[in-house]
């Protein structure tokens, strides 16, 4: 909330958490405030882009038409294959003689005058089902989005006379009947900058819309919210890129155009004191919206303070983590213990032992055969044949299995 009004510029405060929010005279000509009232707790509900721009794109679906191209189209003449053998693709081709058309490729999207590939249908899956959680998710954070002047200003609108955000005007806006009148106070209040600046922006729509009933554009201009309509809508109605909404009703498509959040919204009185009763606040629930029975409750946040750097650097999470360590730990060479001795002994302290018996052994094998091939080599190795009594306990033990 901001206040940019002489008497209130010693009180500037651009939060949005305002306590209290005032509510300005519809009669007189003269801007002044008749009484102030408690920001309602929709206004501090969390502000989520990427759920406003997920429920601003399934609900922007549902006022599609449906469109085909004709069934028959490029579907028309006669043709058929001439199959395989004449040196040419199997396409169909036009039937008949005489003319530059017979003989053409038809029905294909590659051909000329052929149907499109894969022809549109009107049973196309057109309209999308939004959760009504979501719906109303979105709704409470495009509202909270209308009071923060800085979201408002980067949507483009112009708020700069305004003497305040959101900006609430007593129950005599409802019974407004003329445009004249509605003109006069948008412009005692600050807010027709944002009207002016629809009318410059109207210009001629670009592509085939020109042709379609739709052939110029302009920018959105001020929402206005109000509770009984007693004739504010008809003198609303006509003035440029204003929107008027029942606060029963509020639409996600109004509120947020495009999905993009702080529209700004001028609200009467009896709809901006409705909207606890509408949203509920964050510590009791709404007591007219329901859903199976259950009161909607306004959408909270799991972090209270998402400042991350600042809870990081606070002083209660500083007191108990570690203290940052100084200088770097000296770097170790990596040595391979098959390779270095001193590194197998930290390892093992038994390999040292077993090497060495290992060594041991080979050397007494190698030992040994050498002795042997000096012996044979001399004559005076020990014979290799069976001694005499082995010979004849093979001889017999052969005969005894030869037996029938």
């Amino acid at each position: 909330t901001f206040s940019s009004s002489p008497s209130a510029a010693e009180h500037r405060n651009m939060a949005a958490a305002r306590p209290t929010v005032s509510i300005f005279a519809a009669e007189g000509d003269e801007e002044k405030v008749s009484k102030s009232v408690k920001l309602p707790g929709v206004f501090l509900a969390p502000v989520r882009p990427d759920v406003v721009h997920q429920v601003h794109t399934g609900l922007s679906k549902n006022k599609r038409q449906p469109y085909c191209v004709n069934k028959y189209a490029g579907k028309s003449v006669s043709a058929s294959s001439w199959g395989t053998g004449r040196a040419v693709s199997r396409i169909p081709r036009v039937q008949g003689g005489g003319t530059h058309r017979s003989g053409q490729g038809a029905f294909g999207n590659m051909c000329r005058g052929g149907r499109m590939f894969a022809p549109t249908k009107q049973w196309r899956k057109w309209h999308q089902k939004v959760n009504i959680t979501q719906r109303r998710y979105a709704v409470c954070s495009a509202l909270a989005a209308s009071a923060v002047p800085a979201l408002v200003m980067a949507r483009g609108h112009k708020i700069e006379e305004l003497p305040e955000v959101p900006l609430v005007v007593s129950n005599g806006v409802e019974k407004l009947s003329k445009t004249a009148a509605a003109v006069a106070l948008l412009k005692k209040l600050g807010a027709y900058d944002d009207v002016e600046k629809v009318i410059a922006s109207k210009t001629m729509r670009a592509g085939k819309g020109k042709m379609r009933n739709r052939r110029f554009v302009q920018r959105r201009g001020p929402l206005v919210i109000y509770d009984k309509d007693d004739g504010i809508s008809h003198a609303f109605r006509n003035i440029p890129g204003i929107e008027l909404a029942d606060v029963n009703s509020l639409n996600l498509l109004q509120l947020a155009p495009g999905g993009h959040l702080g529209r700004f919204c001028v609200w009467s009185q009896g709809a901006f004191e409705r909207l606890d009763a509408l949203f509920g606040t964050h510590k009791k629930p709404s007591s007219e919206k329901t859903r199976h029975k259950a009161a909607y409750r306004l959408p909270q946040l799991q972090m209270t303070n998402s400042d991350l750097s600042r809870l990081i650097n606070s002083d209660e999470v500083q007191s108990v983590v570690n203290a940052p360590k100084e200088g770097t730990k000296p770097a170790v060479l990596k040595r391979n213990p098959l390779k270095v001795a001193s590194v197998m002994d930290e390892l093992n302290p038994a390999a040292a032992v077993a090497k060495k018996r290992a060594t041991e052994k080979q050397k007494a094998a190698v030992d040994a055969k050498a002795a042997l091939v000096v012996q044979r080599r001399t004559g005076s190795a020990p014979s290799r044949a069976l001694p005499a009594e082995q010979k004849s306990v093979k001889k017999s033990f052969f005969s005894l299995m030869s037996q029938d």
